[in-house]
Formats: C-alpha cells, sequence, structure tokens
C-alpha cells in the first residue's frame, strides 16, 4: 500500500492577480455574516500573496502589527482595514442591500423601492 502524503492548502498561493484577489475578497464578504475577524485573515491571505513586508510598508504599519491585525484571532481597527485594503490596491465598495420583498429599481433609493414594493 503507498503512503498517501498530504499538504495544507494555502490560498494565498492561488492568488496572483488583482482581479484574483478581488474576487476572494469579495466572496469572503458574503461569507463571512458578519464576522470582522473572518474579513481580517481574508486580507490576511491576500497580503501574503502579495508580500507581508511590502503591504506592511504600504500601509504604514509595522510587519509583525500586521500579522497579528489579519491572523482571524481579532477585530482590527477600522482605519487598519483601510489602510491595508489601500496598500493592497484594492478597493471597498457598498451596495443596497435588498430583501426578497423589495424591489431594486434604477435611480431609487433603497427605501423608496421598499415602500414601491409595500403599495404594489
Amino acid at each position: 500500500m503507498t503512503k498517501i502524503t498530504t499538504t495544507r492548502y494555502d490560498v494565498a498561493e492561488h492568488l496572483r492577480t488583482q482581479e484574483e484577489m478581488a474576487a476572494y475578497l469579495e466572496a469572503c464578504f458574503e461569507e463571512a455574516a458578519g464576522d470582522a475577524a473572518f474579513i481580517a485573515k481574508a486580507l490576511g491571505d491576500i497580503a501574503r500573496a502579495k508580500g507581508m513586508t511590502q503591504v506592511a510598508r504600504d500601509a504604514g504599519l509595522s510587519r509583525e502589527s500586521l500579522y497579528k491585525a489579519l491572523s482571524g484571532e481579532r477585530v482590527p481597527a477600522f482605519d487598519t482595514i483601510l489602510k491595508v485594503v489601500g496598500a493592497l490596491g484594492l478597493k471597498l465598495h457598498a451596495g443596497a442591500s435588498y430583501t426578497c420583498n423589495q424591489v431594486a429599481q434604477p435611480g431609487v433609493p433603497g427605501d423608496l423601492a421598499h415602500k414601491a414594493a409595500q403599495v404594489a
């Protein structure tokens, strides 16, 4: 019988382009369910893919504090998240969140769309 060896999967090894990094972060936002430490860990994965030393330098943080902040064991301050996102060359975007009763209508703010759905 042959011996099977396994290796630990590291997502950072598969994040090669800005588009892959952005798609990974977007997927993590969808899966996080409000878990800020999960998002911090995802940013840590991306930072490792880009090189922690360079990301720390670009974010104006020490390498050690960057590792701690993005370990997934704590929730970093929002200003740290913004610095890291900028250093990674990524942007955060906001979008309207609709429930199944709300209907998104072009040019209509979410609260008006909600009222329109209640009237209809």
